[in-house]
């Protein structure tokens, strides 16, 4: 079983947004097949917090994850049928054959036991390294899931696609230069 993961404090989402971007350009310049979801946040000026969306790795598929609940709401804008529709199209991704799976979020509903928990199963299940985000409030729910089998990556990007290199044997001998940013 090949898992890793990296932790972030709260108020990182947005840098882990930018790194698991940045880690799966790197990984598709050298040439691997990715399934797995990143997050794409937009904000259009008008609304007191930004759109969230999912881009599909396999597919470049943008769906909404986030609800538009008024300048006044509070707690959770996320959309669970978004994200749901988002899960399912990473699963198909993992039965056509991905040789990674980069899954955004290890969250709230992750540790309910939804939202990505069976994709990364299916992942390992078949054989597909995962590299996973996973804030630090669900850090606990985390390491019961993988039960200590996953390698604790710093939050760093050019260790995460060193990792994923080396995850799928495709090592630094065939790196393409410059798809590996310099440390």
């Amino acid at each position: 079983m090949r898992i890793a993961s990296f932790v972030y404090e709260p108020g990182k989402g947005a840098e882990v947004d930018v790194v698991l971007a940045a880690v799966a350009a790197a990984l598709r310049g050298n040439g691997l097949r990715l399934g797995g979801a990143i997050q794409i946040n937009s904000d259009d000026g008008n609304r007191c917090s930004c759109d969230m969306s999912l881009e599909d790795l396999a597919s470049g598929r943008r769906v909404l994850i986030s609800e538009n609940r008024g300048p006044l709401a509070r707690g959770c804008r996320l959309d669970p049928r978004g994200l749901e529709e988002v899960v399912g199209l990473v699963e198909a991704s993992i039965e056509r054959g991905s040789d990674v799976l980069i899954v955004n979020k290890f969250g709230k509903r992750e540790t309910e036991g939804k939202g990505f928990r069976n994709a990364i199963e299916a992942a390992l299940a078949n054989g597909a390294p995962v590299l996973v985000a996973v804030s630090a409030a669900s850090l606990e729910a985390w390491e019961a899931f993988v039960s200590g089998l996953d390698e604790r990556l710093a939050f760093d990007e050019a260790a995460a696609i060193a990792w994923a290199l080396a995850a799928t044997e495709r090592g630094v001998g065939e790196t393409k230069a410059a798809a590996v940013p310099a440390a």
